[in-house]
């Protein structure tokens, strides 16, 4: 499996590019900026792009899905409950940014403990609600991308519509069971590891979450 980040510039966004190495297949997470930069990507590597997958759908995540369709038309992948967000611009806040007003559906929606093949690289779903209410996780191998759930040294936050900062406490502790040895890349920032969020990020505590 190889994951390459590609960070946007205006939006602070990191977009997630997953293949497998053996057939070359290929996913888009999170196209929520740079899409000349993602697709000239998978031009070089020669990837078959298969699916755009979307760990929620606020516009900094989803507002360049139409470029990468465009591209290539592939089912877009999304929770089941971020359905009435994807579909309202109003919601996904894509009315007020650069991507400019953005509505659609997903083609295939997933729910917790689903799975994906990507080639001979399995992707598994988490469902991961707080920032919003279809949220999710995406694993893949030894590596976590946590969308806006997990940062390095902080978490998302819960004051935007479907927003829930006890349903969010509750992904943590959640994801907190789950190997130290894990990478994690969140939707903005630095990547890091689980167990170096365990020890340093205050929202991964027990006085934050709970034993």
């Amino acid at each position: 499996m190889e994951l390459k980040r590609i960070n946007d510039f205006y939006t602070s966004t990191n977009v997630y590019i997953i293949s497998d190495e053996d057939t070359k297949q290929a996913a888009v997470v999170d196209p929520g900026g740079s899409p000349d930069e993602v697709i000239e990507y998978l031009k070089e590597e020669g990837l078959d792009l298969r699916y755009i997958i979307l760990t929620h759908g606020h516009a900094d995540h989803i507002g360049y899905v139409k470029n990468i369709k465009e591209y290539k038309d592939v089912p877009i992948v999304a929770h089941k409950d971020e359905k009435d967000m994807l579909n309202d611009a109003s919601k996904n806040l894509s009315d007020r940014m650069r991507c400019g007003k953005t509505e659609f559906d997903a083609d295939i929606y997933v729910d917790d403990k689903d799975k994906l093949e990507l080639g001979n690289t399995k992707l598994s779903f988490i469902h991961t609600p707080g920032h919003t209410e279809g949220g999710m996780c995406i694993r893949v191998e030894n590596s976590l991308i946590t969308g806006d759930t997990l940062f390095r040294g902080s978490m998302g936050r819960c004051d935007l519509y479907g927003g829930d900062e006890n349903k969010m406490k509750k992904s943590l502790k959640k994801i907190k069971k789950y190997e130290n040895e894990l990478a994690v890349y969140p939707g903005h920032g630095d990547a890091s590891t689980l167990g170096h969020e365990k020890e340093t990020n205050p929202y991964l505590s027990s006085k934050y979450i709970g034993n």
